[in-house]
């Protein structure tokens, strides 16, 4: 069972779950685990896990359209070095510096394999759901898509340059402050950690809707310099995920102040549409459809 399947599983036991943060008195909170075999590939520096394991829950409460405020970590890992230690604090705070957070501390545990789980709080006066998508609205992307796929290629070469690369470009910078300017705009909204097609389906499912998605998808230019062809360049900038930018829902008539207030770009991918209904091969109703380029975009992307 995957992670999507267990959470789908506790839903009716969980209420208040659906979302990237849950909601307490205004206060967003969420929480994250990442382990060395499945996020940290060979080469990733201490520094990088840091900003990246802490990044990670930022980002969860930028897509809820909260204020940052605080973050923790429980570092775990076989055997405590000093220099190691130091650096993924670094990281850890360095993340937060820069969407107005702090880093305010955690615990410490010895484990087989590194691991860090995350905490994350923020305040939000109007959170953004996932569940509030209209027909006839914009669908819409911050930033670009590929760029961990990308960095895992350049890991996995594993040269001196790559691996510096590659390091920069798993240390993102959390959308806090576009998720600042899109809450109050924005109808629906998740970050793409499952990759761009998987929370495309995501909003799709929680808003009973459907997305007609176009090309080109903002695809960062670095991935042309890794991937072997156009198939590839599709599967890193639309299903590999990681990247953490910001998905969502806007009406037409929001979209030109909405970019005016954002330091990042924001780029029109679909429009929101009727659910049209499949039937899967057992006759059974099928998951609600996006399309891109009027061919059904198959929800696959990061699976824990």
């Amino acid at each position: 069972m995957d992670e999507r399947t267990a959470l789908g599983l506790l839903g009716d036991r969980l209420s208040a779950a659906g979302d990237d943060a849950a909601v307490v008195d205004g206060q967003v909170v969420t929480t994250d685990m990442l382990h060395d075999r499945t996020d940290f590939p060979d080469g990733t520096t201490r520094y990088t896990a840091g900003w990246r394991a802490v990044g990670a829950s930022l980002s969860d409460v930028a897509a809820m359209g909260a204020d940052a405020t605080a973050a923790v970590a429980v570092y775990a890992a076989p055997a405590f070095d000093e220099a190691e230690l130091a650096d993924f604090v670094d990281g850890a705070s360095e993340v937060c510096e820069v969407v107005g957070a702090e880093y305010v501390g955690g615990d410490l545990d010895h484990h087989e394999e590194f691991t860090v789980a995350t905490t994350a709080l923020g305040d939000a006066d109007e959170p953004v759901p996932r569940s509030g998508a209209e027909v006839g609205e914009a669908v819409c992307v911050t930033g670009t898509l590929g760029r961990s796929g990308a960095a895992l290629r350049l890991f996995e070469r594993g040269e001196p340059g790559d691996t510096e690369r590659a390091n920069d470009l798993f240390r993102f910078e959390p959308r806090v402050a576009a998720g600042r300017a899109l809450a109050g705009r924005a109808s629906a909204m998740m970050d793409s950690s499952d990759g761009l097609a998987r929370s495309l389906h995501q909003l799709a499912e929680a808003s009973d809707c459907g997305f007609a998605v176009e090309s080109p998808l903002p695809v960062d230019p670095v991935v042309d310099e890794v991937a072997a062809d156009a198939g590839e360049r599709l599967e890193l900038g639309a299903h590999f995920g990681e990247d953490f930018e910001l998905v969502c829902t806007v009406p037409e008539t929001e979209l030109p102040a909405v970019r005016a207030d954002l330091s990042v770009e924001l780029t029109r991918i679909g429009t929101v549409v009727e659910h049209e209904a499949e039937s899967a091969p057992d006759g059974e109703p099928a998951e609600r459809r996006v399309t891109l380029d009027g061919s059904p975009l198959p929800d696959r992307g990061y699976t824990h």
